[in-house]
């Protein structure tokens, strides 16, 4: 099994590619090891020192660590236990996958637009990143998303929702004054 590594934006996380599907539908964020009891590969990574945070995409892993570890020191480790993982044939994630908080059925019509946009422009480029953007809400003109992998604490993630993501939203549904961060 050969498994690439991308860097990502943001210096305490890499992109681990299995060059397998890691999740079949949406995605899961664990920010602390507490939170890692459905995902078997969640709970490995996160009994490696220094592992604060996984991040489970369609086809990728991103692993965030703390300001006291080197990459080149837990680089390693993190790929053995990837390999180990999927060699041994366990599930990323036990039970069904988590269903869709909102399923947009009442959504009014710059709800709508504003989740397909994200859906369809955002989302795909911050997945190339080791991330994802999910909306929380609109309210008042601002829309409120939740950043995870690789752009929950990224150095320029206040730049990609302020120059990128607000900037598109209020180009394409002008009822959109402001984007933050939840």
């Amino acid at each position: 099994m050969f498994i690439q590594t991308e860097p990502t934006p943001n210096p305490a996380t890499l992109k681990f590619l299995p060059g397998r599907a890691v999740m079949t539908a949406g995605t899961a964020n664990f920010t602390a090891a507490g939170e890692a009891g459905r995902s078997p590969l969640a709970e490995r990574l996160f009994a490696l020192d220094g592992v604060t945070g996984v991040f489970l995409g369609a086809d990728f892993i991103t692993v965030s660590k703390d300001a006291g570890q080197d990459w080149m020191q837990l680089k390693p480790m993190v790929l053995g236990a990837i390999m180990e993982h999927f060699t041994a044939g366990q599930p990323v994630i036990l039970g069904d996958a988590p269903a869709d908080a909102e399923s947009g059925e009442d959504d009014d019509e710059v709800v709508s637009q504003i989740k397909e946009l994200l859906e369809t422009r955002v989302r795909p480029a911050v997945a190339q990143d080791g991330g994802d953007i999910l909306f929380h809400r609109y309210e008042d003109g601002v829309v409120y998303l939740h950043m995870q992998g690789s752009c929950s604490g990224c150095p320029s993630s206040t730049a990609t929702l302020k120059a990128g993501i607000e900037n598109m939203l209020r180009h394409y549904v002008p009822e959109v004054q402001e984007v933050r961060a939840v």
